[in-house]
């Protein structure tokens, strides 16, 4: 098998969306190949990778030499500014997989993690708030943008998959909402065998994946928060619906 066979599939998004547990899901499939450890990082590398001239070699090279589909998941790659048009400059018939969930829960859950990992020192309110200006002044290989500050940029669905599916055509994407993967995982990974064309595992039980911490944390997710963010969201989530074909109804019928 030539070691230059492109990468079949990526699960492409959203970061806290689900995506550790159908990466657990996927690799324990016989027909499918995944990297050892998740979350490659190569489309969103900024220092490593010459752009002009990509090298695809270490990145085929996490991969073995037979005929299993070969994919892996790394979900900043929605978010990520030139990451899908790397990807599509890769290889246009790539399947792109993604998850998502409540953007107001997903960005809560991004800060647990951020400040479970000593990331982030300063509670949510703020982070979402005033914070928002590290994101701005954030990367300068990424103007914009941020790989740990991110919590409220990352939840603007709508904007991620407007530029999405202006790069790959809509069949060539798996849209799916984490709550049918967490609640339904049997039909979620059933869709998703189906959309790579591999069989599907005899049963699939539930899991957990990389859940929050149990630890103390100085914030909660209070009303004032949950209303500013639905405010910032409520517009996007509803390009989100139109474009993507998800219902949305299940996470916002308890907004303010």
């Amino acid at each position: 098998m030539s070691g230059d066979r492109k990468v079949d599939f990526l699960v492409a998004g959203v970061q806290k969306g689900g995506t550790s547990a159908l990466f657990d899901y996927l690799r324990e499939l016989p027909d499918i190949q995944m990297p050892a450890v998740k979350e490659a990082h190569f489309f969103d590398e900024e220092q490593a990778v010459d752009w002009s001239n990509p090298d695809y070699s270490a990145y085929h090279a996490l991969f073995a030499a037979d005929d299993r589909l070969r994919g892996e998941a790394t979900p900043i790659y929605l978010y990520w500014p030139n990451a899908l048009e790397r990807i599509a400059g890769y290889h246009p018939a790539m399947k792109i997989i993604l998850l998502f969930r409540d953007p107001i829960q997903r960005a809560w859950s991004h800060w647990k993690m951020e400040y479970a990992k000593r990331k982030e020192t300063e509670p949510f309110t703020w982070c979402i708030r005033e914070g928002r200006e590290r994101v701005a002044t954030g990367d300068p290989a990424a103007p914009g943008h941020h790989r740990i500050f991110s919590y409220v940029e990352r939840g603007f669905y709508g904007a991620q998959v407007e530029r999405l599916f202006a790069l790959f055509p809509r069949e060539q994407c798996l849209l799916l909402r984490s709550e049918e993967l967490q609640h339904d995982p049997e039909t979620t990974i059933g869709a998703v065998c189906r959309f790579l064309g591999v069989s599907p595992p005899a049963s699939t039980a539930p899991r957990t994946v990389h859940a929050a911490r149990e630890i103390t944390y100085p914030s909660q997710l209070e009303g004032k928060d949950r209303a500013l963010l639905a405010g910032l969201y409520r517009k996007d989530l509803a390009r989100f619906e139109t474009l993507s074909g998800l219902p949305t109804d299940a996470w916002t019928r308890n907004w303010p």
